[in-house]
């Protein structure tokens, strides 16, 4: 029997009851649970099989409810949020004290956000609690955009997916934090370094660190494919360096033409970064489900929304 559902009352009894529920999001699918439940957040840990120095971000339903997670907002997170919120930012603040130490891998700061999805955001009215909810895939595997490529991953493991359609952005949030109150982009995501800038001015990425990180996604290895993944700036040279396999590929806009690739997908036939972002993680769980050897897929636009892309799929490429 399937665990996908649009039960909204089902999923606030069993969070309650500090069971585990997927929840939609406009980014991806996260896997939720209860702060202030050690029984939930450590079963979060164990379902994902995620590493415990990996800090979670918060889900709260409103800006109005951030002063019970945060201890300090400084004025361009401020800023931020009145511009972004409910949106696909998280910003890294310094942690209430309630705020306990395993959501944020013991760190003093915590990451948050206010998702935009009306089903979600119903939810975390209702509820008396805000929500952990990490990407709800097993650790460093394709972030999931469809209820069904969470029941793919869990359907044995948590009792219920609230289903809330594809995700619209389809790639995680943005993450901002601020190191002496000046901000810095943690992790890239649906919100463009240039929309960022139009808000608060300039700011400095610090979006890779295998130790100690301060917020999710900053890892090398990442959203990635089972299948070989490899990255391309020429797939019609690049397909000819592997004979006799059997090839998928994901480009930007169609202009690859062979015989030989079993599958192919086109992300946007306009050229439009949106749209390519929305349906990445769409492509990659399609083609690492089709028996390939090798999955090419071409290298982004370096700008705007095509930075975000090219930081996941840098991540998703095999050694």
């Amino acid at each position: 029997m399937s665990i996908i559902s649009t039960d909204i009352q089902k999923a606030k009894a069993l969070l309650s009851a500090d069971k585990l529920v997927a929840i939609p999001t406009e980014t991806v699918y996260g896997l939720a649970g209860n702060i202030y439940s050690e029984k939930a957040i450590k079963a979060i840990f164990e379902t994902k099989q995620r590493p415990l120095f990996n800090p979670l971000i918060v889900h709260i339903a409103s800006i109005k409810n951030i002063d019970t997670i945060v201890s300090y907002v400084p004025e361009k997170a401020k800023q931020l949020a009145s511009v972004f919120w409910p949106g696909s930012l998280t910003l890294v603040l310094p942690k209430s004290d309630t705020i306990p130490d395993i959501i944020t891998a013991g760190k003093p700061t915590v990451a948050v956000r206010v998702p935009n999805h009306p089903l979600t955001l119903k939810l975390l009215k209702q509820l008396e609690f805000p929500l952990a909810a990490p990407s709800a895939n097993p650790f460093n595997r394709i972030s999931p955009t469809t209820a069904a490529h969470v029941e793919g991953y869990f359907k044995d493991k948590i009792e219920m997916i609230l289903d809330g359609g594809a995700c619209k952005n389809g790639i995680e949030s943005t993450i901002v934090g601020f190191e002496h109150d000046e901000p810095i982009i943690y992790r890239l995501g649906s919100i463009a370094i240039e929309d960022i800038k139009a808000v608060i001015g300039e700011i400095s990425v610090k979006n890779k660190k295998e130790h100690n990180p301060e917020a999710p996604g900053m890892l090398d290895k990442h959203y990635a494919p089972i299948t070989r993944t490899v990255l391309s700036t020429n797939i019609s040279e690049d397909i000819k360096k592997y004979p006799n396999m059997r090839i998928g590929i994901i480009e930007f806009t169609s202009h690859s033409q062979s015989n030989v690739v079993k599958h192919q997908i086109t992300l946007s036939n306009r050229g439009d970064l949106a749209e390519a972002t929305s349906k990445l993680y769409g492509a990659l769980h399609r083609l690492d489900n089709s028996d390939l050897d090798i999955i090419i897929v071409e290298i982004f636009p370096d700008t705007g929304l095509g930075k975000s892309i090219n930081d996941r799929l840098s991540r998703a490429k095999t050694k």
